[in-house]
């Protein structure tokens, strides 16, 4: 709890993954993926409580053992490719209400986001309970390479196109303003916006900037590779 509002964590990971098989509890320099996620919540001064919503009792044997008891498996429905996590955090919080528990934030943490900085966490919610006439708070990092001012896309024709045909060309990094990029550090919101609008995405949304090193999330085995580099060579500041 920060300045008596509450915080609910809610983590969400699916036991199917096309990219990479069983990536939520591969092991990443020496621990399932989703403990690094699980021991970040553990350490955060102002988050009151996290779940974890699976349908993998596989996963949900990890958690355990890591301290987080996961009463029940998610529902079919909330198991499909179809099913977004503003889904699952509905039902987690239809769950809550129903138990008796209301919580002021809600925040959306995924597995396959680890490089969090020690503090990240704490720093979000500060940001977002400092500034209540806003909905909430979401991570972002600075696009490097992908710009939206440079990407192309293949037209009916088979040539390159500007895959965004209005959007001003620019050929060397320089030219580009500023394009940022919703890395998975965290999903903050205030629980009535979201309730009010089903997402995360409002209009009145604060930034929370992450480090370059951060901007990357797992699904292959390739960006696999490139965090477990990272968290060697940043260890002191995760």
């Amino acid at each position: 709890m920060y300045k008596e509002k509450s915080i609910l964590a809610v983590i969400t990971a699916r036991g199917g993954s096309k990219g990479l098989l069983g990536k939520n509890i591969k092991i990443l320099n020496g621990k399932p993926l989703i403990a690094w996620t699980i021991e970040q919540v553990q350490n955060s001064r102002f988050i009151d409580k996290l779940t974890i919503s699976t349908d993998s009792r596989q996963i949900a044997e990890v958690c355990e053992a890591f301290g987080i008891k996961i009463p029940e498996l998610r529902p079919d429905y909330l198991a499909t490719d179809e099913a977004s996590s503003m889904d699952v955090l509905e039902y987690v919080l239809n769950k809550e209400e129903k138990s008796g528990y209301a919580y002021d934030y809600i925040f959306l943490l995924e597995p396959t986001s680890p490089l969090r900085k020690k503090g990240d966490l704490d720093n979000i919610i500060q940001l977002a309970i400092d500034n209540p006439e806003k909905d909430g708070v979401v991570s972002v990092g600075k696009v490097q390479l992908e710009h939206p001012m440079i990407v192309k896309k293949i037209s009916e024709t088979g040539v390159v196109i500007p895959y965004i045909s209005k959007i001003k060309e620019a050929y060397q990094r320089q030219q580009h303003d500023e394009a940022l990029f919703p890395y998975g550090v965290g999903y903050l919101i205030k629980t009535s916006a979201f309730r009010k609008e089903h997402k995360i995405y409002t209009s009145n949304i604060l930034p929370y900037y992450i480090e370059r090193w951060q901007n990357y999330e797992i699904d292959d085995i390739y960006d696999f590779k490139c965090i477990e580099t990272i968290m060697h060579m940043e260890e002191d500041k995760l």
